[in-house]
C-alpha cells in the first residue's frame, strides 16, 4: 500500500482515551495520519498531538458539549471510537439495584448519548464509521461477570442494530470483543488480590495463547474496523481474544 497514511485527512474521536485502550486507539489513529480527539474524565495529561476534551458519558449535557468543541476545533467528525466503560464483578445476587443501573449507564447509555451527539458529524461525513468496544462477555458466559456481561451484551446487540439503522446513511458500524486485556483496570483488579503475581499467573494461563491480550492488539482491531480497509463491513463483532472464545483446548498439566 502506498501513498498518504489511512487516516489522513479523517478526524476521531476515541471515549475513554486516556489510558489502556482507548489511548493505545488514539496513538495509533494518529500515527495512521487521523486527527484524534480524546474525550475522558480526566484528559489534562494527554501528550500531543491529541485534543483531550472533558466528557462524562452518563452526562448528556457534558458528551454534547464535548461533541461540539471536537466540530469546532476540528471541523468535523469521521470515526467515532466508543471506548469508555468499567467493569464489575459478582454474580446474579451480588450487586444492588443502584449498581447495575451505574454500570448500564456507563457502558450503554454512554455509547449512546456519544454516538447520538456525533451523529450530525457523521452523516456529512464520506468515511462515517463507529466502532464500540464490546468484550467477549458478550458472547461467553463467565463466572462472577454477570452485570458486565449483561452490559456488554446490550453493546453487541446495540452495534448490531445501529448499523442497521444508518447502512444507507453510508456510516459503519462494528464492534471488537476483546478477551481479558492487560490495561490499568487490570492491574488494580490484581492488586487488590492477596497474592497478585499468584492471580496474574492464572489469569494468564487460562488464555489458550498462555498470555493477556495487550491494549496495542485491541487497537489495531479497532483501526481496521474504523478504516478503508473494512468498507464492505458493518454489523460485525471482531473478537481479538486469543482463542478464549472459539478454542476448546486439552489441559495443561
Amino acid at each position: 500500500m502506498s501513498g498518504a497514511p489511512e487516516f489522513t485527512g479523517l478526524t476521531a474521536v476515541v471515549t475513554g482515551g486516556a489510558s489502556g485502550i482507548g489511548l493505545a486507539t488514539a496513538r495509533l489513529l494518529a500515527a495512521r495520519g487521523a486527527r484524534v480527539a480524546c474525550l475522558d474524565l480526566e484528559p489534562d495529561e494527554l501528550p500531543e498531538p491529541f485534543l483531550g476534551l472533558r466528557a462524562d458519558v452518563t452526562d448528556d449535557a457534558s458528551v454534547r458539549a464535548a461533541i461540539a468543541e471536537v466540530g469546532r476545533l476540528l471541523g468535523g467528525i469521521d470515526i467515532l471510537v466508543n471506548n469508555a466503560g468499567i467493569g464489575a464483578q459478582g454474580a446474579i445476587e451480588d450487586n444492588p439495584d443502584e449498581e447495575w443501573r451505574r454500570v448500564f449507564d456507563v457502558n450503554v447509555l454512554g455509547m449512546v448519548r456519544v454516538t447520538r451527539a456525533a451523529l450530525p458529524y457523521l452523516r456529512r461525513s464520506r468515511a462515517g464509521a463507529i466502532v464500540n468496544t464490546c468484550s467477549i462477555a458478550a458472547t461467553a458466559g463467565l463466572p462472577d461477570r454477570v452485570l458486565y456481561s449483561s452490559t456488554k451484551g446490550a453493546v453487541l446487540a446495540l452495534t448490531r442494530a445501529t448499523a442497521a439503522d444508518l447502512a444507507h446513511a453510508g456510516i459503519r458500524v462494528n464492534c471488537v470483543n476483546p478477551g481479558t486485556t492487560d490495561t490499568p483496570w487490570i492491574d488494580r483488579l490484581l492488586s487488590s488480590a492477596d497474592d497478585p503475581h499468584t492471580e496474574r499467573t492464572a489469569l494468564n494461563a487460562r488464555q489458550p495463547m498462555g498470555r493477556l491480550i495487550t491494549a496495542g492488539e485491541v487497537a489495531t482491531a479497532i483501526a481496521y474496523l474504523a478504516g478503508p480497509l473494512s468498507a464492505s463491513t458493518t454489523g460485525t463483532d471482531l473478537a481479538v481474544d486469543g482463542g478464549m472464545s472459539g478454542l476448546r483446548l486439552p489441559h495443561r498439566t
